[in-house]
């Protein structure tokens, strides 16, 4: 028999335009001759809801808008994702419809409450198994978190099952990809199942679904593996040994999947918040340039208005830089220059700050000059300012509250600085965008003369390795010293670490890329008075 995987890109709440994605794909894949279309994980609502599940009124909506695409459903049987509410409980549930009606209902297993998930908050346990025959094939169902676990797969076996169908809802992580192969595996080497597993594609918020849906047989070979990063309908034939055998979409490069995941995330982040455009400050520097590439290349270069806030302490070849890469990319470019407003702050202050030398006081304020006209702009014409710090920076506090940090979308907050010049070279490798001495003169804030970054900070080569050990894999300072670094370095970027959290958590929400990111994964109180020592 054949089958399809629709692999959509949902938006939390828009029911409406959600069930008609999946009903598309259910004509698409029913003229193609499938008899089953398996949708993602809650694809009815999008995901994921959040606090929206909180709410009578959504369920009671969902409910609703699921009776309506059962009833347009004739030809296939399509199983899809929702919320539901049944006898007093919550459940994240999947269904499958056939001949115009709901047929049957899983209730998910496993509730994953860790990382970017809370899942615990909003539903409670399914316990037994779902089993339908089609074609003579017995199918289950698993929802994501239930295939991270033993048991529900071994219970959908131990009811009879042969191929084991997956939705998920899965966001993207460098490595995530294997990640899910080798977990799909050890599920299939316990039970024998062959295993279906469609994913979402598109960004909801700081989160980006990487598609990536794939099959793999009984033996544990993958057998069909669908594009990342976009929409896509994945057709599948299962064949006689219950090989479940489709198209095979190259993999891809860690450097590739990152700048394509934060494609997708300022793409969905601005579409479907509606807003008509962007806008950014450009400096000359190598995080600014990154985010300008980055959205042209997901918004079109009509969508993007960049800023140099030229100061006196901007170097020419700052300006020649930015004037350059513009003109490549054909977006547009102002230059306001900073240099009156600037003195007429130190003017205004000097009084107050009468006998007290210059310090990092008068380069903040060169920083915030510049937030208020990047907002000033974003007011006047609708545009999101997009900030342009990198997760080095946020690591280390190494960032002005209500100046660099002022913007409504963080594009690298999660992207270490080191993979930073990486994304920027890469890009270069599609096209020259990036003019080169960007790339290779050593970063700097501009903010008094001849300053540079290692001014202030370790190397990055260093700063990222601690921030790694620390923040992604969670080790102890002495198991980081461990690891071969120096113990004043890992003892000053703990310490910075943790003086920061006050400006992380007033920092604008920006797109999750590593498995630990500086948004929902990363609940660190403000107020605290543990040292880390072990």
């Amino acid at each position: 028999m054949k089958l399809a995987i629709a692999q959509i890109n949902c938006t939390v709440g828009d029911l409406a335009d959600n069930a008609a994605r999946i009903l598309a794909c259910a004509e698409q894949a029913k003229q193609q001759g499938a008899q089953l279309l398996l949708a993602p994980e809650l694809s009815l609502c999008g995901y994921p809801p959040e606090d929206l599940l909180l709410r009578d009124g959504f369920y009671r909506v969902c409910a609703q808008a699921l009776a309506e695409l059962a009833g347009k459903i004739s030809g296939i049987a399509v199983v899809v994702g929702h919320p539901h509410e049944q006898d007093g409980k919550r459940y994240n549930a999947a269904s499958l419809l056939r001949d115009g009606a709901i047929a049957m209902t899983y209730l998910k297993h496993e509730l994953p409450n860790y990382a970017v998930f809370d899942e615990k908050r909003y539903f409670d346990h399914g316990s037994e198994p779902c089993m339908f025959e089609m074609e003579g094939i017995r199918f289950a169902l698993n929802i994501c978190g239930d295939v991270w676990e033993p048991d529900t797969a071994r219970q959908a076996r131990n009811a009879g099952a042969q191929v084991l169908l997956v939705p998920n809802a899965s966001p993207y992580a460098i490595g995530k990809q294997e990640a899910r192969y080798g977990v799909v595996r050890e599920r299939i080497a316990e039970t024998g199942l062959a295993v279906v597993y469609a994913n979402l594609a598109g960004g909801q918020d700081e989160l980006v679904f990487d598609g990536g849906s794939f099959a793999m047989d009984c033996n544990g070979d993958l057998t069909a593996q669908g594009p990342r990063f976009e929409e896509a309908l994945l057709m599948l034939e299962i064949r006689d040994d219950l090989r479940p055998v489709g198209e095979m979409a190259k993999a891809l490069g860690e450097e590739v999947e990152v700048y394509r995941a934060l494609c997708l995330g300022v793409r969905d982040y601005v579409g479907k918040n509606r807003f008509p455009g962007v806008l950014l400050g450009l400096s000359g520097g190598i995080d600014s340039a990154l985010t300008l590439a980055i959205a042209a290349d997901a918004l079109g270069a009509d969508k993007v208005h960049a800023v140099m806030m030229p100061s006196p302490y901007t170097a020419q070849i700052s300006l020649d830089d930015s004037r350059e890469m513009v003109k490549t990319l054909g977006v547009r470019y102002d230059e306001l220059s900073i240099e009156a407003m600037f003195q007429s702050y130190l003017t205004a202050l000097h009084p107050a700050f009468a006998g007290r030398a210059a310090d990092v006081t008068e380069e903040n304020l060169q920083a915030r000059i510049r937030g208020n006209l990047l907002m000033a702009l974003s007011n006047k014409f609708g545009s999101l300012v997009l900030t342009t710090g990198n997760k080095s920076e946020m690591t280390v506090g190494y960032a002005t509250l209500y100046g660099d940090m002022a913007g409504g979308f963080a594009v690298l907050k999660d992207v270490s600085k080191t993979l930073v010049y990486r994304l920027a070279r890469y890009r270069n490798t599609l096209g020259q965008v990036i003019p080169e001495r960007i790339i290779t003169r050593a970063p700097s804030a501009e903010l008094r003369a001849d300053q540079t970054d290692q001014d202030s900070l370790p190397p990055y080569e260093v700063l990222d390795a601690v921030m790694e050990c620390y923040v992604e894999q969670n080790l102890a300072i002495p198991e980081i010293i461990a690891r071969g670094y120096a113990e004043a370095d890992v003892r000053r970027v703990v310490h910075l670490i943790r003086i920061s959290e006050y400006k992380r958590r007033q920092s604008a929400v920006g797109i999750r890329v590593t498995e630990r990111s500086y948004g929902k994964d990363w609940r660190y109180p403000i107020t605290v008075r543990y040292q880390d020592n072990f």
